[in-house]
């Protein structure tokens, strides 16, 4: 699946030759790799979130799931509903790699949440806040084209959040993602097109809009810049892109400048809507 943004697209020209070169690509060591995006709709009272753990890999290998010693997320300021409601918030392997834990979505719409990972003796920690977003105001197909003719064209339309500096980021599905800030349409009503390539009538996208803080959309911008579009936040890397966790390790056997996980922890408002290809 390859997509088109309406803003701006380049094309290079390779002449092919018959000498075979060998490319030396530059390895990275395994590290904890962390999909820890967790997407919230707030009308619900109660929010299901799962997190994703794997073992980066170098170039053209899958990441491989692992499993930790224990995922946790704290939030000091939370007060529960009864004495049963902590503020912290434990997850349980559900497969291997695949972490789940359910909580008041009250939980994680106020104060500081600070994510904590225990692996093989050393600690990763990360901190966010909840970061709200915006419905869309419209979501269509619409009848332009771009290069081939054949492409499909999804029309789609939002109205910033006033007096603050917004962030998004846009899942249009098939892991594919765009980001946006709003420094020149702060406050107001935005429109852009997106492109699909390859869309059969009757195809049905699930499209999200998520609110994002600068460093989760600087790290989103980062991720899609290397990968062409087509990697979202736990693919297989094609560098070493910095997320938020910090190896806070305190014994001696850890080396927290060169034993560091990949990944984010993001926890933000979702708003999708699904619209079928005619």
């Amino acid at each position: 699946m390859h997509k088109y943004t309406y803003i701006l697209a380049i094309l290079f020209i390779f002449i092919s030759c018959e000498d075979v070169i060998d490319v030396e690509l530059d390895t990275e060591p395994s590290r904890l790799n962390v999909d820890a995006v967790i997407r919230l709709d707030t009308s619900k009272s109660i929010t299901t979130a799962t997190v994703k753990v794997g073992l980066s890999s170098s170039f053209f290998e899958e990441n491989q799931a692992v499993s930790v010693d224990r995922i946790v997320i704290e939030n000091a300021e939370y007060q529960g509903t009864d004495a049963g409601d902590q503020n912290t918030l434990v997850f349980n392997e559900t497969e291997t790699g695949v972490y789940e834990a359910s909580k008041n979505t009250a939980f994680f719409t106020s104060g500081a949440l600070v994510m904590t990972i225990n692996y093989e003796g050393a600690v990763f920690e990360a901190k966010t806040n909840f970061t709200p977003s915006v419905p869309f105001d419209s979501l269509v197909q619409g009848d332009a084209v771009l290069f081939s003719g054949d492409e499909t064209e999804i029309v789609v339309s939002f109205t910033d959040i006033p007096d603050m500096d917004n962030f998004y980021v846009f899942d249009f599905d098939f892991n594919e993602f765009l980001v946006s800030e709003d420094e020149f349409y702060p406050g107001q009503r935005f429109e852009f097109s997106y492109f699909y390539e390859d869309l059969e009538p009757g195809s049905r996208l699930n499209i999200s809009i998520l609110g994002a803080d600068e460093g989760f959309f600087n790290y989103m911008n980062q991720l899609i810049v290397q990968s062409g579009g087509n990697q979202g936040p736990f693919q297989t890397p094609l560098g070493t892109v910095r997320g938020n966790f910090t190896n806070v390790s305190e014994t001696k056997e850890v080396d927290r400048r060169t034993n560091f996980a990949l990944g984010y922890f993001a926890v933000v408002q979702e708003f999708k809507e699904t619209i079928t290809i005619q």
